[in-house]
């Protein structure tokens, strides 16, 4: 079964049943477990075209799987390598089973390398092996699906930030500051001395975001006049055009760096005009960060680095995190459009499964 999504309407979605899957030579099949879905899909499913994110699990014209973190357990395999399962975590769509062509099988995982995915980013091709992974803990797999490709996103532009010496600022502002990227990336920028990280979030989740104890400063986007002077870096994960226009037109020339990261705000996005004041607006694409410093890093490195930052990160999370779960196709697309439509707790996240 496959949960399918219009690419022209992201609130008309359907359910399609196929055969069970018959792996052929080079190939094998993940039932997929569960996964997680949050406000990170969304953005999956916004610039599914932009980025190329349809692209990795392809369906009927005029239709797409959104693309989700996960696990998923092997139960067919004819690569010799890869043994019936073998539990991994990684980029999954929100199906009830999937078809790989492993490569580069070793004890920490394989790479899928089916056709399609040859040319899209290696980063979200990569499956890694439960028994080998040096962040997995079997009793936190619901925060591993959840929190996991967003704590990477926000543990990339930590570093980014840092690598760049905050582009001579020492303010931080974020926007959808409740949401769990941005929240995650608060985390990490706390710890660092002579940053100011400043949070814009909607009235109603001011209270929570402030509750996180990881902001200096928190502003409800109807009190933007309160944001500090001076120089700063603005790290979009709104998508909100309205926004954007506001942040740069108070800091102006001032404004030293705007990354665009998500797109929580979807129905608000704007285009990003040269006209702005201040730098144009540079989308953050996690795999070019990831490719720099598994270079310089080596994949264990990078991968070791992570789950060092990953283990207190998790721990904080702990004291504010309510994980829902839910199964068949009913919940899913329930999930799915509440977020859609942000009619979801800040503290609530979803753990769901396609199996009944």
């Amino acid at each position: 079964m496959d949960f399918l999504v219009a690419k022209d309407d992201l609130h008309r979605c359907r359910f399609a049943e196929q055969p069970p899957a018959e792996p052929q030579p080079g190939q094998a099949v993940l039932a997929v477990a569960a996964f997680g879905l949050t406000s990170n899909n969304i953005t999956y499913a916004t610039f599914g075209e932009a980025m190329s994110y349809w692209g990795f699990f392809p369906a009927e014209e005029g239709w797409g799987r959104v693309p989700v973190w996960g696990f998923a357990d092997v139960t067919a395999s004819r690569v010799p390598e890869l043994e019936e399962g073998t539990r991994v975590f990684g980029y999954l769509p929100p199906s009830s089973e999937l078809v790989v062509a492993p490569a580069h099988v070793d004890e920490q995982g394989f790479v899928d390398a089916a056709a399609h995915r040859a040319k899209l980013p290696r980063a979200y091709n990569r499956y890694a092996r439960v028994d080998a992974d040096p962040i997995y803990d079997a009793a936190r797999e619901n925060e591993q699906m959840l929190l996991r490709p967003l704590f990477f996103t926000s543990y990339l532009i930590d570093d980014f930030l840092d690598d760049s010496a905050f582009f001579g600022s020492s303010t931080v502002v974020l926007s959808s500051a409740s949401s769990k990227t941005a929240s995650g990336l608060a985390f990490l920028l706390s710890q660092r001395d002579g940053i100011d990280v400043v949070g814009l979030t909607s009235a109603r989740s001011a209270g929570f975001t402030r509750e996180l104890g990881v902001y200096d400063h928190v502003i409800a986007y109807d009190e933007l006049e309160s944001l500090p002077a001076g120089r700063a870096v603005y790290v979009d994960m709104a998508g909100d055009g309205a926004l954007r226009d506001s942040v740069h037109g108070h800091f102006g020339d001032e404004l030293a760096h705007s990354a665009v990261v998500g797109a929580t705000h979807h129905d608000r996005m704007g285009p990003l005009a040269d006209s702005l004041p201040g730098p144009r607006p540079v989308f953050f694409f996690a795999p070019d960060r990831i490719t720099k410093r598994s270079g310089e890093w080596g994949r264990d490195g990078l991968e070791q680095r992570l789950a060092d930052a990953w283990r207190p990160y998790v721990d904080w999370t702990a004291g504010w995190l309510r994980v829902t779960h839910g199964r068949g196709p009913e919940a899913l697309q329930s999930a799915y459009l509440n977020l859609l439509d942000g009619r979801i707790d800040p503290a609530r996240a979803d753990v769901l499964s396609l199996s009944v």
